[in-house]
């Protein structure tokens, strides 16, 4: 553990501690003095377990973020590890929809899986917890259209 852990600890510790002082007040138990004490146990004990959470929730936010970019086909087709930032795009502006299988191989490239009348682009490991397994656009066609 490094100093910082300890740094972090006793910053939350002080609002803690001044909660708890503030609710001994309130309730009017023990002396002023005593209070000061007896609201160090709680700071104590809580501190390192608000430092948990505190920790838990950024490591599970950073698990499931990931920047998304505008899509760029010369992006696109360069850096194929990081195509799920423009993945994001691709779906939501529906750029696809309505284009035929050449205007769609014209745009993302001919490195794709064929799969019973879909495409399937490779687009890297979007970051998640558990992501073993490679992701890829799936572009689906009715009719030699893009419906989704």
């Amino acid at each position: 553990m490094g100093i910082e852990v300890y740094i972090i600890t006793l910053i939350l510790a002080i609002p803690i501690y001044l909660y708890f002082r503030l609710i001994l007040k309130g309730l009017k138990l023990g002396k002023k003095k005593n209070r000061k004490y007896v609201a160090i146990i709680p700071a104590v004990i809580l501190s390192p377990l608000a430092y948990y959470v505190v920790i838990s929730v950024w490591i599970f936010f950073s698990f499931y973020y990931y920047p998304t970019h505008k899509f760029d086909q010369d992006e696109w087709q360069t850096n194929i590890e990081e195509r799920y930032q423009m993945s994001y795009d691709v779906i939501e502006s529906e750029m696809l929809i309505g284009k035929s299988f050449e205007e769609v191989v014209h745009l993302l490239g001919d490195d794709y899986e064929p799969g019973g009348g879909d495409l399937e682009y490779y687009i890297g490991d979007v970051p998640d917890v558990g992501g073993m397994d490679p992701d890829v656009l799936v572009i689906h066609f009715e009719n030699g259209k893009v419906v989704k």
